[in-house]
């Protein structure tokens, strides 16, 4: 008998892996709308839009940049530099102020978001990476699975949201965007993004960009897929990468469900 309830355990449990296989996350290919020209001498680390305008920063010791950019034409409006010894990251506004990550320093630079002129400064532990602001809170990556919530009139950590695609850690998370409830987030070396829900941390979709490296795989010292920025009220969604000489426009993929056909 202890043998025939054996291998009848065997048989149940094949039969139900096989009527509830295991949940997958539903992946969207990224479909480009346009091509416009962006500097291939940046080397971004952050990217919104506000104000009909791009506002980028960059990275790299020595050539760590703000600038306004005209999105339509890549013209740079406006430009300040950090000092050489500061490593620029992340970016993010918060009504009329920018908010300037650096890698190492735990410092982050406070700027007037019209003139660009320094406002205050901001001290965090450990690395910054990425940044964005969900109109209460700003929410930065350290390249860990784990996000932090911070309070922009000190940088209190609020709480902290650790990503996961079900029951696995998702880590790299790089350069941020807040759009429409959602944190999208560039995977450092990957060509995907994660879509994540900023309640529970889950990953509820993913963006495959493939397609937008392989528009630029001519090109000389591509870096890696970098910088999402969201125009909410034209509802287009910018994307492009360090040392890219192309920054596109995608068609915005809708909300998808925590599983579902890759497509």
């Amino acid at each position: 008998m202890p043998r025939f309830f054996s291998l009848l355990a065997v048989i149940l449990t094949a039969l139900l892996s096989t009527a509830c296989p295991a949940q997958t996350t539903a992946t969207n290919t990224a479909r480009i709308a346009a091509q416009l020209p962006h500097d291939a001498s940046a080397f971004t680390q952050g990217l919104l839009f506000y104000d009909g305008a791009l506002f980028e920063s960059t990275g790299k010791y020595g050539h760590s940049r703000l600038r306004r950019v005209n999105p339509d034409t890549g013209a740079i409006d406006r430009q300040i530099s950090l000092p050489r010894r500061y490593f620029g990251e992340g970016l993010a506004r918060v009504d009329d102020r920018l908010f300037w990550l650096t890698w190492r320093a735990g410092r982050a630079f406070v700027l007037d978001a019209n003139t660009f002129e320094q406002l205050g400064t901001r001290r965090y532990d450990g690395e910054g990476w990425g940044l964005t602001y969900d109109g209460h809170h700003l929410i930065m990556s350290d390249g860990s699975a784990t996000l932090r919530v911070l309070d922009p009139a000190d940088f209190t950590v609020v709480r902290r949201i650790d990503v996961h695609d079900h029951d696995r850690a998702v880590d790299k998370l790089n350069e941020l965007e807040y759009i429409d409830g959602e944190i999208w987030a560039n995977i450092w070396y990957s060509d995907r993004i994660a879509r994540i829900d900023p309640d529970s941390g889950d990953v509820v979709a993913w963006l495959d960009a493939r397609a937008l490296r392989d528009a630029v795989a001519g090109s000389d010292d591509i870096n890696v897929l970098n910088g999402i920025a969201w125009d909410a009220e034209g509802e287009r969604v910018y994307l492009t990468g360090k040392y890219w000489p192309t920054l596109f426009i995608i068609e915005r993929p809708g909300r998808e469900a925590s599983t579902g056909e890759a497509r």
